[in-house]
């Protein structure tokens, strides 16, 4: 029993109540509240399962859109409805999707218009990755050498020309442009290459084929040479003639009769000039052209010229006089170089009137050795000086006309110094002259055989 005592009025009341009905109570209410609390648990734990699972699939759904962007599948979509963070994100993605999608789309279309480009060519054009592993070759690449449609394979093991695998190893480690000459990729056939490097570290190679330019560039030569063989002889026994007739003081002829004769003789003297020059142009021009190289001082290759073409000067009023010279060593054709310096100092001559003076001189540059021929008359225009050593080509056609140029002197010119392995060039102002200088390789004293191989003049002299 439960007592409580309760006070009132100077009074206290006793009250009892029985425990069992508390108890009773009590009992009721825990079972309520459990059972309750079973009924929440459940209910909160299908929920969670339900939330897990529709969480789950819509990861999965994101997961599953990943794997097929990552497969290289742009048309991928995760399509997400609700409003929740989840969802923003999926959108994020699915227009991330498809700008990536439209860009692939875009390149790919470039990569096939390239591709159909390369195609088209004429050209076989080939390129490597970094390793020298061939990355991809269009179809006339893959017709003259069938080993270049093998992808990732070396490009020594599908093209065999050494010229083609030159080119392409100096446009990898050196990452220039490198041009060369194959006779060997097909047979019978001649392609000029042109190797450049390309971003990653990769190169391309173009191959053109040049065989039926150098068939006729063979022929002209021919041709040339053997029209100026056969215009030779009759060239000289009209000169022999002629000038027989005007020296022969047993023969007297009118006096308009030797001015025919002086024209005659003095064309046919140009007409044989001319077809000097175009021997000697198919000469050095020819793929049989050898030069006669030896170690020699370059200041003795300048004073050996003036002496040389000392007589060439020894009828006008201009002095040929040496500047600046270096005691440096070049591998050189004396002959060939003499020719080179007469051609100069010719064409300083008949240009450069009123400048009194040429001078040929040499210096030590970087890469080598620098000769120059400079002459003080009215100069050359900028627009010329790029073409002067083509055939043929003149910058005032009648004053050549007046003076027995050619026109091939400076091409013959630029020919031997393109076969010592050096280059030429001009360079000019209006009235102030024109200089022409050309470059050699220089040679040290241990590349010759002997020092005491090397030509020196002043030695020579002293003796």
């Amino acid at each position: 029993m439960l007592y409580v005592a309760v006070a009132g009025g100077g009074l206290v009341v006793r009250l009892a109540y029985p425990l069992q009905g508390i108890h009773d109570t009590t009992h009721v209410l825990r079972r309520d509240v459990l059972l309750a609390s079973m009924f929440a648990i459940a209910l909160a734990t299908i929920l969670a399962a339900f939330i897990a699972q529709r969480a789950q699939q819509r990861l999965k759904r994101i997961v599953t859109f990943a794997a097929r962007m990552s497969a290289g599948d742009f048309t991928a979509r995760i399509e997400e409805g609700d409003l929740d963070e989840v969802s923003e994100v999926a959108r994020a993605l699915d227009t991330t999707a498809a700008r990536l999608e439209a860009s692939f789309h875009a390149l790919e279309t470039k990569q096939r218009e390239l591709a159909a480009l390369l195609d088209s060519m004429q050209e076989a054009v080939i390129a490597v990755d970094a390793a020298g592993r061939i990355s991809w070759s269009n179809t006339v690449m893959q017709r003259i050498a069938p080993g270049a449609t093998r992808q990732g394979q070396a490009l020594v093991h599908a093209v065999r020309d050494p010229e083609v695998l030159h080119c392409v190893q100096i446009a990898l480690e050196s990452r220039e442009l490198s041009s060369g000459k194959a006779t060997s990729v097909a047979p019978a056939r001649v392609y000029e290459v042109n190797a450049a490097p390309t971003p990653g570290g990769g190169a391309v190679a173009v191959l053109h084929d040049v065989t039926e330019i150098e068939r006729v560039e063979k022929m002209r030569r021919d041709f040339v040479a053997n029209v100026s063989h056969e215009l030779r002889t009759p060239l000289t026994s009209i000169s022999g003639y002629v000038e027989t007739l005007l020296e022969d003081p047993m023969i007297e002829l009118p006096q308009h009769a030797r001015e025919f004769m002086a024209i005659i003789l003095r064309n046919a003297t140009r007409m044989n000039r001319l077809t000097e020059d175009l021997l000697a142009l198919a000469s050095v021009e020819s793929s049989d052209y050898r030069l006669k190289l030896c170690p020699v001082k370059a200041s003795t290759l300048v004073r050996d010229a003036i002496d040389s073409l000392a007589g060439m000067v020894i009828d006008s009023d201009i002095s040929l006089d040496e500047a600046e010279l270096t005691d440096a060593v070049v591998g050189a054709d004396e002959d060939a170089l003499t020719q080179v310096f007469g051609n100069l100092v010719e064409n300083a001559m008949k240009y450069g009137k009123g400048g009194k003076r040429v001078l040929i001189g040499a210096r030590k540059v970087e890469d080598g050795v620098e000769f120059w021929v400079q002459d003080f008359g009215p100069g050359i225009a900028s627009e010329h000086l790029g073409r002067i050593f083509e055939r043929f080509y003149r910058v005032d056609k009648a004053r050549s006309r007046e003076s027995g140029g050619t026109g091939l002197g400076l091409a013959i010119a630029k020919h031997i110094v393109l076969a010592h392995g050096g280059n030429i060039r001009a360079e000019s102002e209006l009235g102030s002259g024109a200089t022409f200088l050309f470059t050699l390789p220089a040679v040290s004293r241990r590349e010759s055989t002997r020092g005491d191989d090397v030509r020196d003049t002043s030695e020579i002299a002293s003796k």
